[in-house]
Formats: C-alpha cells, sequence, structure tokens
C-alpha cells in the first residue's frame, strides 16, 4: 500500500492539465512519497483526453476516461479506489486555483490529525457561485457543525481508512461528496486541522455550470446532504487510531 493516493477529477482542462499534472508530480516526487495519482477524465469534450496521454507510462498515474457523471459521482469513483491503494488520500481541482506548491501545509501535519483540510483565501467566485456557496456552507453547519470551516475545499487529506468508512455508506450518484464528508468529519470524533491556502484565479478554461444547472444541481446537492443526515452516527465515524478531536487546530502561516 502506498502512502498517498491523489484524485483528481478532470472535465475540460486542455489548456492547464499538462501543466497542473507536472507541477504535482514534481512536488510529490520533491517530497519523497510513496505515491499513486488517479486522475479521472470526465467525458471532457475538448482536448483533455490526446493531453493526458502524455503521462500514459507514468507508473505513478492511472488515468481513467469514463463517460460523462459529474464531479461528485467521479469523485465518488476516485474515492473508491484510492482507499484501497493508500494510506492517505489527497483530493484536488485540476483547475490550478489552490496550487501544488502548498501541498507541505498539510503533508507536515498528518501525523497529529485525522483530516487536514485547506481553507480558501481570497475566493475569486461569480455571483451566482458565491451564493451557492455559502447556502451549502450554512445547510451544513446546520445540519452537521462547524467544525470544517470550508466544506466543499477541493484540497484535502483525509486517512484512507475514516475516508473508506465514510464513503461506503454513501449512495451512488451524490452530487457533492465533498460536503458531506465534511460533515461526517464535524460530527465524528477525527482530529481536524485546517490551514488557510491561497486560491487564484483561474487563468485557463472556464466554469463549466451555467447558472440554471448550477442552481438546479445545487437544490439536489442540499436535498442529498438534508436526507443523509439523519443516518449519521457519532460512534460510526470514531476517530482513527485514537486520535482526539481537542486537538482540532487553524494553522496560520506566517507567508499569507
Amino acid at each position: 500500500m502506498s502512502e498517498l493516493a491523489v484524485v483528481m477529477p478532470v472535465y475540460n482542462e486542455e489548456a492547464c492539465i499538462q501543466k497542473v499534472v507536472d507541477h504535482w508530480l514534481s512536488k510529490l516526487s520533491e517530497t519523497g512519497i510513496d505515491y499513486k495519482m488517479i486522475i479521472l477524465n470526465d467525458g471532457s469534450k475538448d482536448g483533455t483526453e490526446e493531453k493526458l496521454l502524455m503521462f500514459k507510462d507514468n507508473e505513478r498515474i492511472d488515468i481513467i476516461n469514463k463517460p460523462n457523471s459529474g464531479h461528485g459521482p467521479t469523485l465518488q469513483m476516485g474515492y473508491g479506489r484510492a482507499v484501497n491503494l493508500a494510506e492517505w488520500v489527497f483530493q484536488c481541482d485540476s483547475d490550478d486555483e489552490m496550487e501544488a506548491g502548498h501541498f507541505d501545509r498539510l503533508w507536515n501535519e498528518r501525523y497529529k490529525y485525522d483530516a487536514l483540510f485547506g481553507i480558501r483565501l481570497d475566493r475569486a467566485q461569480n455571483p451566482h457561485r458565491k451564493i451557492v456557496s455559502n447556502i451549502a456552507r450554512g445547510i451544513t453547519y446546520f445540519l452537521y457543525g462547524r467544525r470544517v470551516v470550508d466544506p466543499n475545499i477541493p484540497y484535502r487529506l483525509i486517512k484512507g481508512a475514516l475516508l473508506k468508512k465514510i464513503i461506503s455508506k454513501l449512495p451512488s450518484g451524490i452530487i457533492a461528496p465533498n460536503l458531506i464528508i465534511s460533515g461526517v468529519i464535524s460530527k465524528s470524533d477525527a482530529s481536524v486541522y485546517q490551514c488557510p491556502i491561497p486560491h487564484k484565479f483561474r487563468m485557463t478554461g472556464k466554469v463549466s455550470l451555467a447558472s440554471f444547472k448550477l442552481w438546479r444541481l445545487s437544490a439536489k446537492s442540499f436535498i442529498q446532504t438534508l436526507l443523509y443526515r439523519p443516518s449519521v452516527k457519532r460512534a460510526d465515524f470514531a476517530g482513527i487510531e485514537g486520535q482526539d478531536n481537542s486537538k482540532d487546530e487553524i494553522g496560520v502561516s506566517h507567508e499569507m
């Protein structure tokens, strides 16, 4: 079993995917981690699949080209593979809005915690997404608690054993599994570390969801998050290796 599995869902990122993957390969190799990258191409309609061909012989990378099912179900597929490959699972997006260079801020703290999350600094969003994000955060806080500050963050490091427990209880087709995963961790005994991570403007591609589709999927996600809450029992998700959630911490970087 590897130390780390990185889950990266991709959709229509031909303009930046090669650079993003190269950056992550460089960063992970620099740290000396025994790792595997799981790159899931979610039915991209541009040249993403062709760009990924350059990595097909890299033994550190598993490339999965799949029919389009959306970000959430693609994440679930990636998590399902990752928890059986590695002790730790890290999830990041492929748009380079949160860079590989900040990974050490979470990885170096892993021995003391069960789950480690980035907190997006200076996040740039259009008005529709800002409203949706605030609603999602508020619902998650209300249903599960406020321990995870940025519950839908796509920059998260979680013990594989803990993540496996959580996703094994999720039905398929979840629109925003990270919201529920964060919520369950908030309700569990798992110890949590959170660190500010710079969030930069998207320099390539474009946001894939039109406003109407965004609101429709968001409504479905909110319903799923609400319906799942009654099944969450604290004892089912007890902290791994006896970690104590009294150690929860929000790290402050002097580089900010």
